[in-house]
C-alpha cells in the first residue's frame, strides 16, 4: 500500500470521528445533526426566480447542507463523514481523498444552488467532505442562485444589499448582519460604490479577511455573537486596513475592541447609573489614597463654538463653574473640532496630556471610541444615551422629571385646553419627556390635549401652533444660561390679543453640577471602583434632578401657586416619592402601557417608542427627518436598529 493510499485511510478515520462527535453532540443538544436539505427550509413561493452564476470559489463554511435527502445520512452536519470504513460510500471517498492528494488535486467542481447566502449541493458531496477535511477555506462550484421574495424582514433587505455587493465584488464570503454595513465596508475600502474589483483586488481583501479571521477565531470569536465581518467592520472604523496583513499587529489592535465585541453578545450589556458614586470612604483608602489622584488633566471636545451653539455655551458654562469648584486641582483646556477631524483633535488632547477626554455632542461617538481604544488608560465621556461601549462612558440627564413639571405649569395656564409641544429628534429618551410633559398636564387639567410638532422635519412648528391659536407652548430645553429672551424659555404663554409672550417655566441642564461630580468621582477613586470585572457592562450616566444636574427655572412672572406647586413636585421627584410615570398610563392606540402600580426601569423609559393618549400627533419616520438632522437619528434614533449605516456615520 503506498503512502498516499495510508495518508487517504488515515484522514477517513480521523473526519469519521469529527462526524461522530458532531452527531452526538447536535443529537445531545436536540438539534438536526444531518446537512440540511434544501427542499426542507425553501418552497417554490418564496422564490421570485433563479440566477445562474456560474463558476466561483465559495466559502466552504457556507456549505450547509443539500437540494434532496437522498445521501444526507451519510454525513454529518459539519458534511464529515458517519458510515463505517468498510461501506462502499468509505471507499469512494478514500479514492477521492487520495486524488487530491495526489499531483492533480481534485479538479471538478461542485454543482449547488444559493439561497440567502447559505449553498446546498446537487453533485458533489464526498468533494465537499473531503476539502472540508483538510478545512479549505473555499471550494469552486457551478452555482445557482434562488433570488427570496423582497419583504420586510430584515435578513432578505439585508440579502438584496449584498447583491449589489456581490455584483462589484465578486466575493462571497464576506457576510453582514446590519444594514447599509456593505456599503460602509466599500467606503472603508477606499472603493466607489460603483468600483468593479479587479482579480487582485478580489484576492487581496478576502486574503486580509482571511487574515483577520484566523485571528478572531483563535481569540475566540466563535463565542461572540458578532460575526467576523461584523467585528471587521468596528475594528476598520478604528485601525487602517493595511494592518490586515500582519495577523500579530491585527491580535493587538483587536484586544482593545474586544470589550466592545463582548458587550454586544450580552443580552444586558448597559448598566445605567442613576446617581452620582458615592466617594471610598474606607479608612484604609483615605489613610494611603489608594486609588487615588490629586490632579486631573481635562479636555473639552466641543463640535461647534460656544460663540454660535447654545448646546456648546451650555456645556462650556459648566466646565467654567466645575473649574471655579475645583480650583487647582484641574487643568483644562477646549478645543473646537469638526466631524472630520474630531479623532485628530482628540489624540492632539492626549499628546498634551489630557487624561480624562469630554466630548460633549453624541455626533463624536466614534471619534471617541477610536481614541479610547487605541489609549486603555484614558477616561473618556461622551454627551449620549444608552450606548453599549465598554472603552468609555456615556452622560445624559433624565429631562423628562423638569418637563413634568412644566407640562403642569402649562395645563393650569393653558385657556383653551390645547398645549403645544415642539420635539426635537425622534431618538431615544424623547417620547419619554413628550410623555412626562403630558402627563404633568393631565394632573393640572384633565382635559389638556399636547398637539405635538417637531423641529426636525419641514415647515416651522411655532409658527404653525401660533397660527392654530394655541395659547401655550413648550419648546426646547435650555442649559440654565440667564438671562433668557422670552421666546428662548422652554414653556411660555402667548397672548394673541396683544401678540406678547409669557414666559413660564424652562427645563435646564445644570452641566457643572455633573462634571463636578464626575470629576470628584475621578478624585475619590469612584470612576475606577464601577470599573468591575474583565465582564464590565457599557457605564451610561443618566443623573437627574435628585443630584442637581437637571432642574426647571421658574419665571418671575409665574404665577404664586404655580411657583409654590412646581416646588412641591420639584420637591417629590428629588426625595424619590413622586415618579411622573407611576400613574395609570394609555396609549394612543388605547393600550395600556401601566396599571398605575409599575415602575418603568431606566431601559423602559429610554426606549419609549409609543406616545400617551392625551398627545395628538406621532412620532416622524426616518425618511421625514430633515438630512441635517439624519446623522444624529441614526446614531440614537429610537428604532435605529432598523437605519441604514452609512459612510456619514464614521464621520460621528
Amino acid at each position: 500500500m503506498t503512502s498516499m493510499r495510508q495518508d487517504a485511510i488515515d484522514q477517513y478515520k480521523k473526519s469519521l470521528k469529527m462526524g461522530q462527535k458532531y452527531y452526538n453532540a447536535a443529537v445531545v443538544r436536540g438539534e438536526y445533526p444531518y446537512p440540511q436539505v434544501l427542499s426542507e427550509v425553501f418552497s417554490e413561493f418564496m422564490s421570485v426566480g433563479h440566477v445562474r452564476v456560474g463558476l466561483v470559489d465559495i466559502p466552504a463554511d457556507k456549505i450547509v447542507g443539500t437540494t434532496t435527502a437522498g445521501r444526507k445520512s451519510a454525513f454529518a452536519g459539519n458534511f464529515m463523514p458517519l458510515l463505517s470504513q468498510n461501506t462502499e460510500f468509505a471507499i469512494k471517498w478514500i479514492n477521492l481523498c487520495e486524488a487530491h492528494l495526489g499531483p492533480t488535486g481534485i479538479r471538478d467542481p461542485i454543482v449547488c444552488y444559493e439561497y440567502m447566502g447559505r449553498f446546498y449541493v446537487t453533485e458533489g458531496n464526498k468533494r465537499v467532505s473531503v476539502l472540508k477535511s483538510y478545512d479549505a477555506v473555499t471550494i469552486p462550484a457551478i452555482v445557482t442562485r434562488i433570488l427570496p421574495v423582497m419583504s420586510d424582514d430584515p435578513e432578505v433587505q439585508i440579502y438584496y444589499e449584498f447583491l449589489d455587493f456581490y455584483k462589484v465584488s465578486g466575493l462571497y464570503g464576506i457576510k453582514f448582519s446590519k444594514k447599509g454595513a456593505y456599503s460602509l465596508f466599500l467606503s472603508l475600502l477606499g472603493f466607489a460604490p460603483d468600483h468593479v474589483w479587479t482579480k487582485e483586488e478580489r484576492s487581496d481583501v478576502f486574503g486580509a479577511f482571511v487574515h483577520f479571521k484566523n485571528v478572531f477565531m483563535r481569540m475566540g470569536g466563535d463565542k461572540l455573537k458578532p460575526r467576523t465581518a461584523d467585528a471587521l467592520l468596528q475594528w476598520l472604523q478604528i485601525y487602517p486596513k493595511e494592518d490586515l496583513w500582519d495577523e500579530q499587529r491585527i491580535a493587538e489592535t483587536l484586544e482593545t475592541i474586544w470589550p466592545d465585541l463582548v458587550l454586544e453578545s450580552e443580552d444586558d450589556p448597559i448598566e445605567v447609573s442613576t446617581e452620582p458614586e458615592e466617594a471610598d470612604r474606607s479608612v484604609f483608602s483615605q489613610l494611603f489614597g489608594i486609588g487615588k489622584i490629586n490632579h486631573l488633566n481635562i479636555a473639552f471636545i466641543y463640535a461647534f463654538p460656544p460663540e454660535t451653539s447654545g448646546w456648546t455655551k451650555a456645556h462650556d458654562l459648566g466646565r467654567k463653574e466645575m473649574e471655579e469648584k475645583l480650583g487647582d486641582r484641574v487643568s483644562v483646556s477646549t478645543y473646537v473640532c469638526s466631524m472630520e477631524d474630531a479623532q485628530d483633535v482628540m489624540e492632539k488632547a492626549v499628546s498634551s496630556g489630557a487624561q480624562l477626554l469630554i466630548a460633549t455632542v453624541p455626533p463624536l461617538i466614534s471619534a471617541s471610541r477610536a481614541v479610547a481604544a487605541r489609549h486603555p488608560g484614558l477616561r473618556v465621556l461622551n454627551c449620549s444615551l444608552s450606548m453599549p461601549y465598554a472603552g468609555l462612558r456615556t452622560y445624559y440627564g433624565r429631562i423628562y422629571e423638569a418637563k413634568f413639571i412644566a407640562g403642569a405649569i402649562a395645563g393650569a395656564m393653558t385657556t383653551e385646553d390645547r398645549i403645544g409641544y415642539v420635539a426635537s429628534y425622534p431618538i431615544l429618551g424623547v417620547p419619554a419627556s413628550i410623555n412626562a410633559f403630558a402627563l404633568g398636564a393631565r394632573l393640572t387639567n384633565p382635559r389638556a390635549a399636547v398637539s405635538l410638532k417637531w423641529s426636525c422635519v419641514a415647515g416651522n412648528p411655532v409658527q404653525e401652533l401660533v397660527s392654530e391659536g394655541v395659547s401655550v407652548i413648550s419648546n426646547k430645553e435650555s442649559g440654565n444660561v440667564s438671562p433668557y429672551a422670552a421666546w428662548e424659555w422652554g414653556t411660555y404663554f402667548i397672548d394673541h390679543a396683544d401678540k406678547e409672550l409669557m414666559p413660564l417655566a424652562s427645563p435646564c441642564w445644570n452641566w457643572g453640577k455633573f462634571y463636578e461630580q464626575v470629576v470628584e468621582s475621578v478624585f475619590s477613586g469612584g470612576w475606577e471602583e464601577t470599573n468591575g470585572s474583565e465582564n464590565e457592562r457599557a457605564m451610561n450616566y443618566w443623573w437627574g434632578m435628585s443630584s442637581d444636574v437637571i432642574d426647571v427655572e421658574l419665571s418671575p412672572t409665574l404665577p404664586e401657586g404655580l411657583k409654590h406647586l412646581a416646588g412641591i413636585l420639584k420637591h417629590d421627584i428629588m426625595e424619590g416619592t413622586l415618579d411622573p410615570f407611576l400613574t395609570k398610563i394609555v396609549d394612543q392606540k388605547k393600550i395600556l402601557r401601566n396599571d398605575g402600580m409599575q415602575i418603568f426601569t431606566p431601559e423602559e423609559i429610554m426606549g419609549m417608542d409609543w406616545l400617551c393618549d392625551n398627545v395628538e400627533g406621532r412620532i416622524p419616520t426616518y425618511d421625514e427627518v430633515l438630512p441635517a438632522s439624519k446623522q444624529l437619528v441614526r446614531l440614537l434614533g429610537i428604532h435605529k436598529e432598523d437605519i441604514p449605516m452609512e459612510m456619514e456615520d464614521l464621520l460621528l
